[in-house]
């Protein structure tokens, strides 16, 4: 069977898939939400099911039954991002869930959101942090403010008081930073294409310009790199630092993204089989090691 047939195929079986999860998925989010929830009698023993009617969420969403109907049958037909947004408020969907509903649909998902439940992450993500000593780790928010590190974040990659707290910023204008990183210049393309796509991600999001307005001003070099157009996905960074105490430490930093937390960013620092990086590490945040650390360095 030819190639062309068999990806045909193959796409066919996932939008029956696709089809059959929305009709289930749009049925069992009816079944929770009650008449009295969104304004509507209870209609007491003539309700044989729970939730409410397939012609309750048409009217409710100001779109036609019979349409109402042919969604939630997984016929092929046109949906738009307004409707659906209607469908979603009237079915109470979370911003999980609104977004799982453009997946079925067919139509690209809008952008995550963080939801009020999920705001109390932060303790949890101090314990992670915290748990990766004696490697370095920190966690950024959208416009890459560090939000909080750990203890070998402090010791090895300088983070501390008295800095701007936005990482993008420290590694072009901190002096420690630049004195001690040897990997500097390879590592500054990287960081400034990885800027750029996360810009580029969200272009009416005023909050980027101010971090770029500022970039601009403070940093030459910055400035020169931004007009490149590079473009990179965050991911893995190799970094080389020369630290007072222990001398050369090889570094890979990993940026992670938490669903639940779309605005935060979790970079890990792990230890490279070169230099005893990792015993160098181990080391620093010993006892000894920490009445020895009486300098920081950024990194």
């Amino acid at each position: 069977m030819p190639d062309v047939i068999v990806r045909a195929e193959a796409a066919s079986a996932g939008r029956d898939r696709r089809r059959s999860e929305l009709r289930e998925f749009l049925m069992s989010r009816r079944a929770r939400v009650s008449p009295a929830e969104v304004g509507l009698p209870e209609g007491g023993a003539r309700r044989r099911t729970p939730g409410l009617r397939r012609e309750e969420v048409a009217v409710l969403a100001g779109v036609g039954a019979s349409w109402y109907q042919w969604l939630e049958q997984g016929r092929d037909i046109s949906v738009s991002p307004q409707v659906l947004d209607s469908v979603a408020r009237v079915l109470r969907l979370s911003n999980a869930e609104r977004r799982h509903l453009y997946v079925l649909a067919g139509l690209n998902p809008p952008a995550a959101e963080v939801e009020p439940a999920k705001r109390d992450m932060c303790e949890g993500l101090r314990r992670l942090i915290d748990t990766w000593m004696p490697y370095p780790a920190h966690i950024m928010d959208r416009y890459y403010n560090c939000v909080m590190y750990n203890d070998a974040a402090g010791a090895v990659l300088g983070m501390r008081p008295g800095t701007t707290w936005n990482c993008i910023l420290d590694f072009f204008t901190d002096p420690l930073y630049r004195a001690r990183a040897r990997s500097w210049e390879q590592n500054a393309r990287t960081v400034v294409a990885q800027f750029r796509a996360t810009c580029a991600a969200n272009p009416e999001d005023e909050g980027f310009q101010e971090v770029l307005a500022e970039l601009k001003k403070a940093s030459a070099e910055f400035a020169a790199l931004w007009e490149e157009r590079d473009i990179e996905d965050a991911g893995q960074i190799r970094k080389e630092l020369d630290h007072p105490l222990v001398g050369l430490l090889c570094l890979e930093s990993t940026a992670l993204k938490v669903p639940a937390r779309p605005d935060l960013t979790i970079v890990l620092h792990t230890p490279l089989d070169e230099a005893n990086s990792a015993g160098k590490l181990e080391w620093l945040a010993s006892p000894e090691g920490r009445r020895g650390a009486m300098y920081p360095v950024a990194g």
